[in-house]
């Protein structure tokens, strides 16, 4: 998230507060979405309704918000809002999509709300394809807005938290405001970053096939699908295609060898360095002759229908610019076409015509290319449909042969053509002719990509008529391409368009086989690191190869290979992108939902363990009704086949049952007598439930399916559990079983596994890690909220024995003041003696000893004597106070920071014989 600094508004408009990119589904929407947070200062008292003339003025700038519904849900909805009166953030929002929708990236959803913090200030949120596109879009659409208005009104500040100066494409603060040069210019940045046709088409076609796509680079790498199933492409070379056919298809030499010790026609032709050499060879053959790079493709360096020595030397100069060796051959009279194979068959041909213009008696041929360079659906390069016509020496030697110049005025009806070759890239159009094509064409074709070894291939014919065999009219293969361009059969300039993209997706994931692998998204506000773990654990009993992303790092099968917080979205993407897992177990914490959305689209089982208070007036979330909200959202995008698993006993998360995906599972550590009453009617209904329940030798833990009951495993076999001492670590394991369960394991393996899962530093580091290395035990965990120290007042009972419990404690400075009293609260009813401590690295805003103040203010609070209560704010001095103060017997609870230093220190301490409990250092004594 990115907040103003910027004070330089103008005291009658709006200031841009924040903004935030969500790059997947977020807790306003499951689109990606842009939210900016809008302070309408005095206008806020200004509708449209009350701005004479703004509606007709914004509408004769943007026309097609003519056609925006809004809330009455038909075109002209929007208008009739503005005219009633609605509040500028409402318009701002509906600018937004539309100027996307101009640029080429049509978007649709988007909504503005009040943020509740005070009056005037909302969230203006729409959605967005191209990011970049998106953010200019708003800041665009806010200047329109406030172009609009009243002198006394105007004035708008924050603008470099949507694009920041220097990467604007034209004016900057204080410059003249000119909307249509702008958009044209919004128009250019969405074109240049836009996928090219063949790969967009892809995307399209998978996103309609449920196929889930990663763009991962600037250009046209693509990846579909998750784990082990993914596939990627580059617009169409794929993940099959071959490189050495690749290699083969731009040697022009070998390819027509092949093709002719495959008895495939090709004009016959040979290789030349220079230009004497070419002009003997094209005399040996016979004019007309083509000259073409060996190395080469798309038609590039490429010069046809050759007649005089002038001409070859003229046509092996512009293939020699394209390297040494150059192909000379002889001429195929006839139209050039070209066949397109996937897979092995012919999925579409178009007859390609040369760039051309045609004369209306009345202007030249530099302005009839201008005019036809005008259409919308030409741009550069590959960006559009077609592509804008180049005038170069070619096109003028060309036009000199047919006795014209660009100065020349065609008759009307007159075709002048520009370029003796038919590639779009060059200019030029095309004609649907797939079902036109001889059989013995087609066989032709298919032979020739599978001699090359190409899955996508596009062969280039030359022939009189398509509809004919080349073995009896002549003609037959000039090139086979790599990584042909679908434009031409998608949006063909006559004949019915070819959805080309759908054989492709066809190949890369034939039918039965899957795109996706079981992705498990777990949240809640404690428990999710080892719940998560556990479920890892569980997976890889049963056979998978997983991908986890924790608190603590990214491990792909059990190997750490990024250390660190991975809870959030991109992790997530780095986990679904390894080509090597077959499911993956994905922590999912609120700060990435609120900073970035999901990291995926949807997922086979989504999770929520607990929402309890922590994080509280973070990132406007206020109450544990909004952390909710944030939260549900892993499992509202469950897919409809998949599964959500919710706490039974939390009510905020069984209340999102309501806005859940898939099959409801449930869990509970209230079964047997004290099941309660929705439990018992869910499993009466056929739900599913894992519950822990009393039994002969404890409490069981069991599943529930319909009429079916499977026990799983005694609670106290689960090491994790300390003995079934450790209550918080049961009900992970409840989850675990229950998300284990909803993704197929049987409950033999989900015992076999959890019977093996450990709370040691290696398996679950900072989780309830027990040290027993010496005459006293050590807990090592990361409890930082009320919720999660809770537990321990129990835990610390039982396992303390006879001796005393010393706890060290420290809170995040980014939480609540109440939350740090209630903690300290909390560690006087649990440890006999407690030493408190700060994060010093980072106090999150607070000032040095405000943490520990409030810290200690809540344990006196909680009727802890002050000679108990000491104060050491650096961790590693805390511990070692801790450890140095334990006597045989005793237990040291150190709820860390930095996990693995106080591993370190805790396993590398050395107990004094007899060592005496030591001075207590309090505030003042230069310890605070």
């Amino acid at each position: 998230m990115t907040t103003n600094t910027d004070a330089n508004t103008h005291p009658g408009g709006m200031r841009v507060l924040e903004t935030q990119v969500y790059r997947g589904p977020n807790p306003y929407g499951y689109y990606p979405m842009i939210r900016f947070k809008l302070d309408l200062g005095r206008l806020e008292d200004y509708p449209t309704s009350r701005l004479e003339g703004f509606t007709a003025r914004l509408v004769a700038l943007v026309p097609s918000l003519q056609g925006h519904g809004c809330s009455y849900g038909h075109p002209g909805g929007f208008v009739r809002r503005m005219e009633e009166g609605t509040w500028l953030g409402h318009v701002t929002e509906h600018v937004a999509l539309e100027l996307q929708t101009l640029a080429g990236t049509p978007v649709t959803y988007g909504k503005t709300r009040s943020t509740g913090e005070r009056e005037g200030v909302y969230n203006v949120l729409y959605s967005y394809r191209e990011e970049r596109v998106g953010l200019m879009a708003g800041w665009l659409a806010l200047r329109l807005v406030n172009s609009l208005l009243p002198p006394e009104l105007q004035g708008v500040g924050g603008l470099d938290l949507l694009v920041p100066r220097g990467t604007r494409p034209l004016a900057e603060e204080g410059a003249a405001f000119d909307f249509q040069a702008e958009l044209e210019a919004l128009i250019r940045l969405a074109e240049r970053l836009a996928l090219g046709p063949t790969t967009r088409s892809l995307v399209e076609e998978a996103e309609r096939r449920g196929i889930p796509a990663i763009r991962l680079d600037d250009e046209s790498l693509v990846q579909f699908g998750y784990g082990k199933y993914q596939q990627r492409v580059r617009a169409s070379v794929t993940s099959k295609t071959s490189q050495i056919a690749v290699e083969a298809a731009k040697d022009k030499s070998l390819t027509n060898r092949l093709l002719l010790t495959a008895g495939l026609p090709i004009p016959e032709g040979a290789v030349v360095s220079s230009a004497e050499e070419a002009v003997a060879e094209a005399e040996r053959l016979g004019y007309p002759v083509v000259t073409k790079p060996l190395d080469g493709n798309h038609g590039r360096g490429v010069s046809t229908n050759l007649t005089t020595p002038e001409a070859v030397r003229w046509g092996f100069e512009q293939a020699a610019a394209h390297g040494p060796e150059v192909i000379v051959e002889r001429h195929f009279q006839g139209k050039d076409y070209r066949v397109l194979v996937i897979g092995g068959e012919v999925v579409a041909v178009a007859e390609r015509v040369p760039a051309h213009v045609v004369g209306d008696g009345e202007h030249t041929v530099a302005q009839l290319v201008e005019f036809t360079n005008a259409d919308p659906r030409r741009g550069v390069g590959h960006e559009k449909v077609l592509t804008r016509i180049k005038l170069d020496p070619q096109v003028e030697r060309l036009l000199e042969q047919s006795g014209y110049t660009l100065q020349s005025v065609p008759k009307a009806g007159e075709v002048v053509y520009l370029r003796a070759t038919a590639n779009l890239s060059t200019g030029g159009t095309a004609i649907d002719r797939t079902d036109e094509i001889h059989p013995d064409n087609a066989d032709i074709a298919r032979r020739a990509a599978l001699v090359i070894g190409l899955d996508v291939a596009g062969i280039d014919f030359v022939a009189p008529d398509i509809r004919r065999s080349v073995r009896e009219t002549g003609g037959g293969i000039v090139e086979v391409n790599a990584g042909p361009g679908f434009r031409m059969h998608l949006q063909p300039s006559e004949g019915r368009p070819r959805n080309v993209a759908a054989p492709v997706l066809d190949m890369l994931f034939p039918a039965g086989t899957p795109c996706r692998i079981p992705v498990v998204a777990i949240t809640g506000t404690n428990g999710k690191t080892t719940t998560s773990r556990m479920v890892a654990a569980i997976l890889k009993k049963h056979g998978y190869r997983v991908g986890l992303t924790t608190s603590t790092g990214i491990y792909i099968d059990d190997r750490l290979y990024l250390k660190g917080d991975t809870t959030g979205p991109k992790s997530a993407r780095v986990v679904l992108c390894d080509p090597t897992i077959d499911a993956a177990v994905l922590e999912t914490a609120r700060g990435g939902i609120l900073r970035e959305g999901l990291g995926f689209d949807r997922c086979t089982v989504g999770a929520v363990l607990n929402v309890q208070a922590d994080h509280l007036g973070l990132r406007g979330v206020e109450t544990v009704e909004d952390l909710a909200w944030v939260k549900s959202l892993v499992v509202e995008v469950v897919a409809d086949d998949g599964h959500s698993v919710l706490n039974a006993d939390d009510p905020l998360t069984y209340r999102m049952r309501r806005r859940a995906g898939g099959r409801l599972v449930l869990f509970s550590m209230q079964g047997g007598e004290s099941c309660p009453g929705h439990l018992k009617e869910h499993v009466d209904a056929g739900g599913v439930a894992v519950v822990r329940q009393p039994g002969v030798k404890g409490d069981l833990i069991a599943v529930y399916d319909g009429d079916g009951y499977h026990p799983v495993i005694w609670a106290h076999e689960i090491p994790a559990t300390l003995g079934g001492a450790a209550a918080v670590n049961v009900q992970n394991a409840l989850a675990a079983a229950a998300i284990a369960y909803s993704v197929g394991v049987p409950v033999e393996t989900i015992a076999a596994a959890l019977a093996e899962f450990r709370s040691t530093f290696e398996q679950n580091p900072g989780r309830l890690n027990v040290y027993e290395g010496h005459p006293f035990k050590v807990v090592l965990d990361y409890g930082h909220n009320p919720a999660g120290l809770e537990p321990m007042v129990e835990l610390v009972r039982r396992l303390k024995g006879d001796g005393r419990a010393i706890g060290v404690v420290s809170v995040a400075g980014d939480r609540r003041d109440a939350d740090m009293l209630e903690v300290g609260r909390i560690a006087a009813r649990t440890f006999d003696e407690v030493i408190l401590r700060e994060d010093t690295k980072d106090r999150r805003g607070r000032r040095e000893g405000e943490i520990a103040a409030l810290l200690r203010r809540g344990v006196l609070e909680g009727g802890m004597p002050e000679g108990a209560l000491s104060v050491i704010l650096e961790e590693t001095e805390a511990l070692q106070a801790a450890l140095r103060r334990a006597r045989p017997g005793d237990l040291v609870v150190h709820f860390a920071t930095e996990i693995d230093e106080a591993w370190r220190v805790i396993r590398e301490f050395v107990p004094a014989a007899d060592a005496p409990r030591g001075e207590q250092p309090s505030v003042g004594q230069g310890q605070a």
